[in-house]
């Protein structure tokens, strides 16, 4: 009975410790972990987590949308997605490809809104920034010459290229490439098996290539 009123006081005084704990200093785990006690969100845990992966949302929304006005009211739209659904997160140690599903997801749902409504957006249409008129370059990480990655020539022709993709195959390929994911988060973000992944970037980097190939 002692052993087990001690085990009990011992296990306590961690979780009592732990909330102590800044959500600065915790992990990612720990935070979600600390958002799922309560029936919502805790608040700083959530704030701490909305400070860590906010670049990685507006990183994928840039890659796969780059010219969309709106790409602010749609990453606010993801967070109040993950508030909502963030106590159900049965796999804490998969939150980034949760989070980068919901993300994908999103524009998905956007895309078919907006080819419905007939306002379908190009990929490398240009914007207005301060009353000019300029275009977003897409980074690529892919080895390649400098000489060539350096030119606005070649820049534009790679935003046409990836632009010209189907959605599914754009996507796979912008998480690859740019974002550095695995093969295994890809498919976890696309809800899609790992040989349809690995086929989805093996035609894209064909077709990619096919469209670049007198840079080469």
């Amino acid at each position: 009975m002692s052993q087990s009123l001690s085990a009990s006081w011992s296990m306590t005084g961690v979780s009592n410790l732990q909330r102590r704990v800044s959500p600065e200093k915790l992990s990612s785990y720990d935070l979600i972990l600390r958002c799922q006690e309560g029936r919502q969100p805790n608040q700083a845990a959530f704030t701490e987590l909305l400070r860590r992966y906010q670049s990685y949302v507006e990183s994928i929304l840039y890659n796969l949308v780059p010219d969309w006005q709106d790409r602010h009211d749609l990453a606010q739209e993801v967070w109040i997605r993950v508030y909502r659904y963030l106590p159900k997160l049965e796999q804490p140690q998969k939150f980034k490809s949760w989070l980068g599903r919901i993300t994908t997801n999103l524009v998905y749902d956007e895309l078919r809104k907006r080819k419905r409504r007939g306002s379908m957006i190009s990929l490398d249409e240009p914007y207005q920034v301060n009353q000019e008129e300029v275009t977003r370059d897409i980074p690529c990480h892919a080895p390649t010459p400098e000489d060539d990655l350096a030119t606005d020539e070649f820049y534009e022709k790679l935003t046409a290229a990836i632009a010209s993709l189907p959605p599914l195959f754009r996507t796979t390929i912008v998480l690859r490439e740019i974002e550095g994911l695995s093969y295994e988060e890809i498919a976890e973000i696309t809800n899609a098996s790992l040989g349809t992944v690995k086929s989805r970037i093996a035609r894209a980097r064909a077709k990619l290539q096919s469209e670049l190939n007198s840079f080469f």
